[in-house]
């Protein structure tokens, strides 16, 4: 009996060790399955955790940001800025998420005309503030040139890009960004082309790669037009790109890209920049991409 008995309490000594041997390995890591996600996480450490209520805003990006063209022809109106405006008709982010806040604590730096290349000083500004959210809406002047030729290369677009973002990190690592996409220019001509007003308008010098000789439908402004949207699409793929490999940074998902602007959310003076509607249309996309649970 004595020598069955220490047979028996050595069989569950060694059961005893191999359940715990088994267990070391998952908790370090090891290649056993882990479908609780546990050792992953302590191999990779926790996820970072989005705040859908930032408490404070800047904007940085182009005259879509400072609400060009929404209140009268060829001027700024930052008050219906999707991002950071005050007014009731558009119900920007910044009012959305901060409520009597906003005036208080958000704050628009974009500037029309500016191009990707621009972005890092914006960011600079940016960062000066200490915000816990900054939106970034830029590109389309990019694409929106003189000429085909004269757009900015894809590879310099993400360069730039990555430029901005180096340079908020360095004063603020842990800021979140919302990354708009580019607007699908080539719709804004199908749809601004409608009206004889908003192309005389255009031939004052707005995105001439897309916008002009707006009615012609041969095959060389077809392919001009083709291109200029390629490149487009291409600049919102590098937006995805270096947004995609920043923790704190979320992209639309091509969401403003995808939006089907019709003439009522188009500027009633150029009919290329949104009008109020349209701004108003931008800020509820900001709104749901930043306060979804998961991008």
């Amino acid at each position: 009996m004595r020598k069955s008995g220490q047979r028996v309490r050595t069989a569950v000594a060694v059961l005893t060790a191999a359940v715990f041997g088994l267990t070391g390995c998952d908790a370090l890591g090891g290649d056993a399955p882990d479908e609780a996600g546990l050792g992953r996480q302590r191999a990779e450490g926790p996820a970072v955790l989005w705040d859908r209520s930032p408490a404070s805003i800047v904007a940085v990006g182009d005259s879509i940001t400072r609400g060009f063209d929404a209140c009268g022809v060829l001027v700024d109106c930052p008050q219906v800025s999707w991002a950071t405006g005050s007014s009731p008709e558009v119900n920007s982010l910044a009012v959305r998420l901060l409520g009597a806040r906003a005036t208080t604590h958000s704050w628009n730096v974009a500037v029309s005309g500016t191009a990707m290349a621009d972005l890092p000083a914006q960011m600079e500004r940016a960062a000066a503030r200490g915000p816990e959210l900054v939106t970034v809406m830029t590109g389309a002047n990019d694409a929106c040139r003189s000429s085909v030729s004269a757009m900015t290369p894809v590879d310099d677009f993400r360069a730039d890009f990555k430029d901005a973002m180096r340079t908020l990190r360095q004063t603020l690592p842990k800021a979140q960004v919302y990354v708009a996409s580019i607007p699908n220019l080539m719709r804004l001509w199908s749809e601004g082309r409608t009206n004889p007003l908003g192309k005389q308008v255009w031939k004052l010098g707005i995105c001439p790669s897309m916008l002009g000789d707006a009615d012609a439908l041969d095959a060389a402004a077809n392919q001009r037009r083709a291109t200029v949207q390629q490149r487009v699409m291409d600049y919102n793929s590098a937006l995805a790109e270096v947004c995609g490999a920043d923790e704190y940074c979320r992209y639309d998902g091509g969401a403003v890209f995808d939006y089907r602007f019709g003439t009522a959310q188009l500027s009633p003076w150029d009919w290329f920049h949104p009008s109020k509607n349209g701004q108003a249309r931008l800020a509820e996309i900001a709104f749901r991409r930043i306060t979804a649970e998961k991008p």
